[in-house]
């Protein structure tokens, strides 16, 4: 008998619902971090610039990198990562929002 070959490969899916409390920090923080980027090109940073200050959930989106939720994980290595935000009606007590549902996959957590 042979052992079947799984890949090495593992898809993670994480969703998380924020609440901004501070809209103005969260884009000043955006701002700063497209400043320090020094190998950014201008009209790249423009642009940046326009977009973190006109959404919030652009600003958020800029601020979190999925590989600092990883970084740190021995026996690792990122080979890809998407991500965007979006402004969303939030009610935590509709049954919309339950996060324990099952949605069909056989994965944990």
């Amino acid at each position: 008998m042979s052992t079947p070959e799984t890949s090495r490969f593992v898809r993670l899916r994480v969703e998380l619902v924020l609440e901004v409390d501070d809209a103005d920090a969260v884009t000043k923080s955006a701002l700063r971090r497209i400043a320090e980027e020094a190998d950014v090109p201008a009209a790249e940073r423009a642009q940046a610039e326009g977009a973190v200050t006109e959404d919030t959930a652009e600003a958020l989106a800029y601020l979190v990198d999925p590989f600092d939720l990883v970084s740190q994980v021995p026996g690792i290595d990122l080979q890809q990562a998407s991500w965007s935000s979006e402004r969303i009606d939030y009610d935590p007590d509709s049954p919309d929002w339950d996060l324990d549902e099952d949605d069909g996959d056989d994965g944990n957590g």
